[in-house]
């Protein structure tokens, strides 16, 4: 009598001949482009693989992803609240005198730096000069679109006008096409600038426009492209940062990479939800709020929680 297989063990080693399938088959593309004088890197989280080939001068000539296997990643170690935040004022009717207001609030509270729009660069270096506050500027924002050598040419004149880092929006249509070439040198583009001057730069997903495939497909990308942070949104589209997204970029990017919260992140207690999710860097413009500590309802919420633990105790417990 013939027994009938268990259709999960089936399921499963199915699985697993396709998983070293297309492993071997990316293996050998590996192999055949890096004897044609590229250099190729192959990274994996969330079911799926991004491989990244550039040429002897660091160009990409191809990026992909396939579904492969996954990887968890672990949150970097704590950080002062105030060094982890980027003091933002990206609206476009912001003022001269706001930015210098926004440049007095990052001196004094020693925040990571300021984030302007790239005619105020030059301002905020002046303001900050002997500071160990970061000039920030943003490129190709907030929609991602413009060509990859008006980003790239974008990213070298704030960088000559005093920007240490930059925040760049991907092209955002080019990875909802899967065109992951595009993508991907669309960011190396701009890494290999700020690179060459010692300065970083931090890749802005716009998650609220993609799915959670492609939130892992482009920190992958950005990850394999060199640059050194992966951030949510630019505060302009229809959604900011959320736990989720920030959780799904670390886990995609692992320990080696900085995670950005941008968008919404507006109290004490949203930066520390975020920070346990996985990021290194807040985005805010509410940064001087924030480091005052948990709002007057959150700090009662606690209260009312200890007092009733103590009440559960009955007299044992002590007042010191």
């Amino acid at each position: 009598m013939k027994m009938k297989p268990d259709p999960k063990l089936v399921e499963q080693l199915v699985e697993i001949i396709t998983h070293e399938v297309l492993a071997a088959l990316m293996e050998d593309q590996e192999r055949g482009l890096q004897s044609d004088g590229y250099q190729c890197k192959f990274d994996c989280a969330n079911q799926l693989c991004v491989k990244l080939c550039v040429d002897k001068a660091g160009n990409v000539v191809n990026a992909g992803a396939e579904r492969l296997s996954s990887t968890l990643g672990v949150i970097p170690g704590d950080m002062s609240l105030a060094n982890m935040i980027d003091h933002t004022l990206l609206k476009p009717d912001a003022t001269q005198q706001e930015i210098a207001q926004l440049c007095f609030e990052a001196r004094k509270h020693n925040f990571a730096s300021v984030c302007v729009n790239p005619t105020w660069v030059s301002l905020c270096a002046q303001l900050l000069q002997g500071s160990q506050v970061k000039v920030c500027t943003v490129i190709g924002f907030p929609l991602g679109a413009t060509a990859l050598e008006v980003k790239a040419f974008e990213a070298q004149n704030a960088i000559d006008h005093g920007a240490t880092e930059i925040d760049m929006v991907i092209n955002i249509g080019a990875l909802k096409a899967r065109d992951l070439e595009l993508v991907a040198k669309d960011i190396r583009g701009v890494v290999n600038v700020a690179h060459g001057r010692g300065h970083i730069v931090k890749v802005i997903l716009e998650t609220a426009l993609l799915t959670d495939e492609e939130k892992t497909i482009a920190s992958l990308i950005s990850k394999e492209a060199g640059a050194d942070f992966v951030k949510t949104s630019t505060g302009f589209a229809s959604g900011g940062a959320t736990v989720h997204d920030v959780a799904l970029m670390r886990k995609a990017i692992g320990p080696e990479m900085g995670v950005k919260a941008s968008g919404g992140v507006r109290t004490y207690e949203d930066a520390e939800n975020m920070i346990k999710a996985g990021a290194t860097r807040i985005g805010a413009s509410a940064g001087v709020k924030i480091i005052q500590g948990p709002s007057d309802q959150a700090s009662a919420g606690k209260a009312r929680v200890e007092l009733s633990r103590n009440e559960a105790g009955g007299s044992s417990a002590k007042s010191y």
